[in-house]
């Protein structure tokens, strides 16, 4: 499986009219095929079942610098899992580097596609330093005021809460004034008394 036959694949499942609704709503300038969520899902699904991890980091890399939306949301459902093996198989790399080019949506998603990190009981040292990362874009993230943004911080911290709850109020203390007041009240939600 190469990059342009995932692309070829989810460009048989566009739909124009939906394509235009989903810009519309997106309002971020990048090349929309309207291909629904759950087609999304059952390509890849399909795709790791077919590929080992270095074509999967390859087919994640090439779909999103396609920059079509639906292959970057494909790119970050290949990579969304709780824990890739080897630490060091460069996925992590890989999503780190795409950083630079988020705009809304791809922050947002930045901070659901790492939400295995925040659920670990007992995690490593990388563990560690990949939750500490995060919570650093999430700190970046917390001035822009668009609700997805404010609700995804929102959802990382209250996930978080229910296995470090020290880092969370650290966040909070940190950056709680930043942030819209449903979001401090989410990410608030599930912390211990």
């Amino acid at each position: 499986m190469t990059p342009e036959q995932a692309l070829d694949q989810l460009r048989s499942l566009t739909n124009p009219e939906k394509a235009t609704e989903m810009a519309r709503y997106h309002k971020v300038d990048r090349p929309y095929l309207g291909v629904a969520n759950p087609d999304i899902d059952t390509l890849c699904k399909e795709w790791r079942a077919a590929v080992d991890l270095d074509t999967r980091l390859t087919l994640a890399s090439g779909l999103w610098d396609s920059n079509i939306h639906e292959a970057r949301v494909a790119a970050a459902k290949l990579l969304t899992q709780a824990r890739i093996r080897p630490d060091d198989s460069g996925a992590w790399d890989l999503i780190a580097s795409w950083v630079p080019e988020f705009d809304m949506w791809t922050k947002r998603a930045a901070l659901v596609m790492t939400l295995p990190w925040p659920k670990q009981n007992h995690p490593n040292p990388t563990d560690l330093a990949i939750r500490d990362r995060v919570l650093g874009w999430a700190a970046s993230y917390t001035t822009d005021h668009d609700w997805f943004i404010q609700k995804a911080i929102a959802w990382w911290l209250r996930e978080l809460s229910k296995h470090d709850a020290p880092r969370v109020r650290a966040f909070l203390d940190a950056h709680s004034d930043q942030m819209k007041p449903f979001a401090v009240k989410e990410a608030a939600r599930k912390l211990p008394d």
